[in-house]
């Protein structure tokens, strides 16, 4: 066995990339791969086959070792319900709402259950691909640090760090984060990774040799900057999405303080027909064909900041008009008369007026309700599959028009009686291409083009695997991993 930890100079510097390709390489030289993050903090979340929650990006690096994502790969989530709190979920599931000082007094016993899934990760896999969080430079979060180097030195692993070329300054975020090391992780520092190049080799190639002269470290490679690439956030909304002018359908998403599971809407973001746009604060609410509220992990303080941008009019004269509507998860709850949060679980508790436009209402309760599922839309009885993460429980007479049954024949959601709002608390609404193909021609895109998201998926793990391959010194990635043995067999 053998352990493997890659840490990034900030976020998004790629480590979730950097993991994700790691173990589909492995993964295709035969070895029994599993990657592991030890703390997590995200809104984009996934049900595990263990029936708990998860990172999205665990979900995908588990796609890329072949494996079901599992409670074990990312032990600690914090889903963030303010500027100073967030939900605390150990092994899957929620323990309480904790603010930042009280969850730096709560890391001694997080730590316990990150080593915990570390010892059975090892105990099952020949090799575990660990991810760091944020940056460990961070020198106020070094007492009691569980995320980067305090879980390394824990388990006495290498560590990769990674750096992104493309925000500039990549020669100083390397040599800082290295200078704000102690004696002992600096060591442990095996290596960089650059990531997100594009240029000319040989013009960077004098800071290669600087950078390998400098710091004693060898540079492990180079990775390109890989256009197109369908791989789930892990929370920060799409930085690279950009009009598009042939588009025959336009939809709008409002983009909530507390949005989760904005990756609902990856297959709309590759589809070619669709110019789909996150509308921030302050920004206009241009003309659009359908309007999608998105889940939300402060479903009454989003609320109140959407009648604040100016939305509920925006909605109430796009409805007029023709225009349809959707709502996963929170905002389906907003679409109904009241939202009720008596237990405080996401704010204080009491209850909001809803938007109003069906007849129901939803009350959070304090057990959450998470679930893989499957069934069909009503519309065009596609296939739909996906999964429930929530903790409100809708009721009222909208729900006996549901918008999808899923297997066992349990109803879920709600259609309009005029056919023009769609609520659902099925996250993955729009992934699998019979379900988009009926909810795009619902919303009078009736010639779609065919988009399969998984397929697109998988072409993009494959992409940052081949990249391994050919950009990174795997000879020495191989050295590092230790004393892991290559199969003959090579895994589909």
């Amino acid at each position: 066995m053998s352990v493997l930890m890659v840490q990034g100079c900030t976020s998004d510097a790629g480590k979730s990339t950097l993991v994700t390709g790691l173990c589909r390489w492995l993964r295709r030289r035969g070895i029994a791969v599993a990657p592991f993050k030890p703390q997590n903090m995200a809104l984009n979340s996934a049900v595990t086959v263990d029936g708990g929650e998860i990172g999205r990006a665990q979900a995908v690096q588990a796609q890329a070792a072949g494996l079901q994502p599992h409670t074990d790969f990312n032990p600690i989530l914090l889903k963030p319900n303010s500027d100073i709190g967030a939900q605390v979920i150990v092994h899957g599931h929620p323990v309480a709402n904790m603010d930042a000082r009280d969850y730096h007094d709560y890391k001694r016993i997080a730590m316990d259950a990150v080593l915990a899934s570390h010892h059975r990760l090892v105990d099952r896999y020949d090799a575990v691909i660990v991810e760091g969080a944020g940056s460990p430079a961070e020198i106020n979060l070094r007492d009691r640090d569980i995320a980067n180097m305090g879980y390394a030195e824990a388990v006495d692993c290498p560590v990769i760090l990674i750096a992104d070329i493309d925000r500039g300054g990549v020669f100083a975020h390397l040599v800082g984060t290295l200078a704000l090391l102690s004696a002992s992780e600096r060591a442990r520092v095996a290596g960089f990774v650059i990531n997100r190049f594009r240029g000319d080799m040989a013009l960077l190639q004098p800071g290669l040799d600087w950078l390998e002269r400098e710091t004693g470290k060898p540079v492990l490679g180079v990775l390109p900057y890989l256009h197109g690439l369908q791989l789930e956030a892990e929370d920060a909304l799409p930085r690279d999405a950009v009009p598009k002018q042939a588009a025959r359908l336009r939809v709008l998403v409002p983009a909530l303080p507390r949005i989760s599971n904005h990756t609902d809407f990856d297959a709309l973001l590759a589809h070619p027909d669709v110019d789909m746009r996150f509308v921030g604060p302050g920004e206009a609410h241009p003309h659009a064909d359908l309007v999608v509220l998105p889940g939300s992990k402060s479903t009454r303080a989003d609320l109140a900041w959407l009648r604040a941008q100016g939305w509920h009019e925006t909605i109430t004269r796009h409805l007029r008009y023709g225009g349809k509507v959707i709502g996963i998860c929170g905002g389906f709850q907003m679409l109904g008369r009241f939202v009720h949060d008596p237990h405080g679980i996401e704010s204080e508790p009491g209850s909001s007026d809803g938007l109003g436009w069906l007849q129901m209402e939803t009350t959070l309760e304090l057990r959450k309700q998470l679930r893989r599922v499957e069934g069909k839309l009503v519309l065009g009885d596609a296939r739909v599959s996906g999964y429930e993460i929530h903790c409100g429980v809708s009721r009222g007479a909208a729900l006996e028009q549901p918008a999808s049954v899923l297997n066992p024949g349990t109803p879920d959601g709600a259609l309009s009686p005029d056919g023009q709002i769609l609520g659902t608390y099925l996250h993955g609404l729009f992934d699998e291409p019979q379900a988009l193909a009926a909810l795009l021609g619902w919303a009078r895109l009736r010639d779609a083009a065919p988009l399969d998201l998984h397929a697109l998926r998988e072409a993009s793990i494959d992409r940052v695997a081949d990249a391994v391959e050919a950009q990174l010194d795997t000879s020495a990635l191989l050295r590092l991993l230790q004393p892991v043995k290559e199969t003959t067999s090579c895994a589909p």
